[in-house]
């Protein structure tokens, strides 16, 4: 559904995105994840076609973002960091005049304006001023007249910057159910919304894409090693030692624990082995053959802070080594 090749950008002297290449299936929600100045939003202005590349091809369902931007615009629907709102204008107003610069049939647009509405759960803001709404609620109405058009492609920049905790947790979930039905493309620099809403991360540092993969495959390919959570009812002594004498295992961690993890009972550990599942049924076997009870066992998957501290320090090392 998007298709990017070799796509670099310059402003000037600048090289704000260099040859950088992917694609993203029909129905992924996929995160495009660096820091602040890494070129996530010049790669989104080009596939929205504000601006054109310097080099380099991409396509949003099957359009050239150069040579047939229409087509482009016709397929996606664009939330920007800072979208623009009318702030005198009542919500259902606004969204009304939206459909009528989109183009949508007159017949069609107050139905179409009011499945937006209730897709966004703005119901009871509808007449409100746009001036009067929270953060959040003005958020709401970004994503909703970028759905107005009913496309098949959603892209969306920095969609949670800015938004109180409360906020954020709601904007999440609106963004969570508009996935399957349309392809998403999200920015973020915020490390944990990637892993929340996305199936596929590609991150990105100075213009370049650093890696792409599920965040668990990533860490997989750097570390070269597996994590694994296991809560044992047994002697803390014993149970670790135990886990040690396996074949495979790397070292055995007690795990930090909040209070409400505490409550559930047992020893908790973290197991770290060059094997995954194959080590969780050997442990599972053994707290059996000691007569334990095993209360939970469960992959670990790293943090994004500390895959994306490996990954870019991966980089440098390269880079310096070249």
């Amino acid at each position: 559904m998007i298709e990017v090749r070799e796509l670099t950008k310059y402003f000037g002297k600048i090289r704000a995105v260099d040859r950088v290449s992917f694609s993203i299936r029909r129905g992924e929600v996929v995160g495009l994840l660096g820091p602040n100045g890494s070129g996530k939003t010049t790669l989104m202005r080009i596939l929205t076609g504000f601006f054109p590349p310097t080099s380099g091809e991409a396509f949003v369902g099957g359009c050239d973002v150069q040579r047939d931007s229409l087509g482009v615009r016709r397929r996606l629907g664009y939330v920007p960091e800072h979208v623009v709102l009318y702030p005198e204008l009542p919500v259902s107003r606004f969204l009304a005049f939206v459909a009528d610069v989109k183009g949508i049939e007159r017949s069609r647009q107050r139905a179409r304006v009011e499945e937006v509405i209730a897709e966004c759960g703005l119901e009871s803001m509808e007449r409100r001023l746009i001036g009067k709404l929270s953060r959040g609620y003005r958020q709401r109405v970004a994503i909703a007249q970028a759905l107005l058009s009913e496309p098949e492609v959603l892209i969306l920049d920095e969609p949670t910057v800015g938004l109180d905790p409360r906020q954020t947790v709601e904007i999440r979930s609106l963004i969570r159910g508009l996935g399957g039905a349309r392809t998403i493309l999200l920015s973020t620099h915020i490390l944990t919304e990637v892993s929340l809403l996305c199936g596929r991360v590609i991150i990105v540092d100075g213009g370049r894409i650093v890696a792409e993969d599920t965040a668990a495959a990533l860490s997989q390919r750097i570390e070269g090693v597996s994590r694994t959570l296991i809560r044992v009812d047994g002697p803390p002594d014993m149970v670790a030692a135990a886990v040690r004498a396996l074949g495979e295992i790397e070292r055995v961690e007690p795990a930090a624990e909040s209070p409400s993890d505490t409550s559930r009972g047992g020893s908790a550990f973290v197991v770290v082995s060059k094997e995954g599942e194959s080590v969780r049924r050997e442990i599972a076997a053994l707290v059996v053959r000691h007569g334990w009870g095993l209360l939970e066992v469960r992959a670990l998957e790293p943090t994004l802070e500390e895959l994306f501290v490996r990954l870019l320090g991966a980089e440098q090392r390269t880079g310096a080594d070249a």
